[in-house]
């Protein structure tokens, strides 16, 4: 959603039959919420100066009665307390976050949201949840900052500088603790700009490279995730049996060939092993690839 609404909501409506405080939608004669801004009150937004309209949002409620809403607080009111509000994340359920739980201990976070998540998922239930509430206590006046133990945890390249853009806008803090962007920074400054885009190519051109290695092997005839003998479907059930802490002669026996000359049978014990080695190792490749 725009938060052109918020820009026009910094300012009073200048209409004298409207005169809606700071913080407040524009409000009809008849005192019920206006389903759009009054012209006079979001042009003195510079950017909105030539837009035709500037819709309330639904939040608001347009069309029902209006009441003053609380006013944004000014550049003047002194913060009310300090929150320290962290941030852990991995890429695979088998990597460990007490590392990332730990520093974020001893550095005095108050609370921690934690989830274990590929920072290529366009969605991120614990960051946004994060991000939610630091905005939800910077709003009631308390200062917030949002700490993660290295800034890979949070993304990388344009995805990071979004989100820093995002936790700016709000008025909260953003700090690294470890890596190369440790420290507080400002997301609209050069260095932290120029560190976070080559982030991101770092991790694009280690991706490219795995590829480019997994291609060149195919050409050379070797096979990438598994012996001959086994398949998706073999593996899926080996990981599933592994799972449940099954012995590896065990997990063999309850395997069978699908195709091949050794239709029918059951796998070696070692072809389970190199089975689940190569793919244990191409997981963590891809872990790799994805900002780990």
């Amino acid at each position: 959603m725009s938060d052109d609404y918020r820009r026009v909501e910094a300012h009073a409506c200048p209409m004298s039959t409207c005169a809606a405080p700071a913080g407040s939608p524009c409000r009809t004669s008849k005192s019920k919420v206006a389903i759009q801004y009054h012209t006079a009150r979001f042009r003195l937004v510079p950017s909105l100066a030539k837009a035709l309209n500037v819709p309330t949002p639904p939040a608001h409620k347009p069309g029902s009665a209006w009441i003053e809403l609380p006013r944004p607080r000014t550049a003047s009111d002194a913060p009310a307390g300090h929150v320290r509000l962290g941030y852990a994340r991995a890429s695979t359920t088998r990597q460990s976050l007490d590392t990332q739980l730990d520093s974020l201990a001893e550095a005095g976070v108050t609370r921690i949201f934690s989830e274990k998540i590929s920072a290529r998922a366009t969605t991120r239930p614990e960051l946004e949840k994060a991000v939610a509430l630091a905005r939800e206590l910077r709003a009631s006046g308390i200062a917030v900052t949002v700490v993660a133990h290295e800034h890979k945890r949070l993304g990388r390249g344009i995805d990071l500088a979004m989100l820093a853009e995002e936790l700016k806008a709000g008025d909260v803090g953003l700090e690294f603790l470890t890596g190369e962007l440790k420290g507080s920074h400002d997301p609209s400054g050069i260095v932290f700009t120029v560190l976070a885009a080559l982030s991101g190519m770092e991790r694009e051109y280690i991706r490219d490279r795995t590829l480019e290695g997994h291609e060149s092997a195919r050409k050379r005839g070797k096979t990438i995730g598994g012996a001959n003998v086994t398949d998706d479907a073999m593996l899926a059930m080996a990981l599933h049996l592994r799972a449940q802490e099954m012995r590896l002669r065990d997990i063999a026996a309850r395997l069978v060939i699908t195709t091949g000359k050794k239709k029918g049978q059951h796998p070696s014990p070692a072809t389970v092993m190199r089975m689940l080695r190569e793919h244990d190792e191409q997981t963590a490749t891809d872990a790799v690839a994805e900002g780990i």
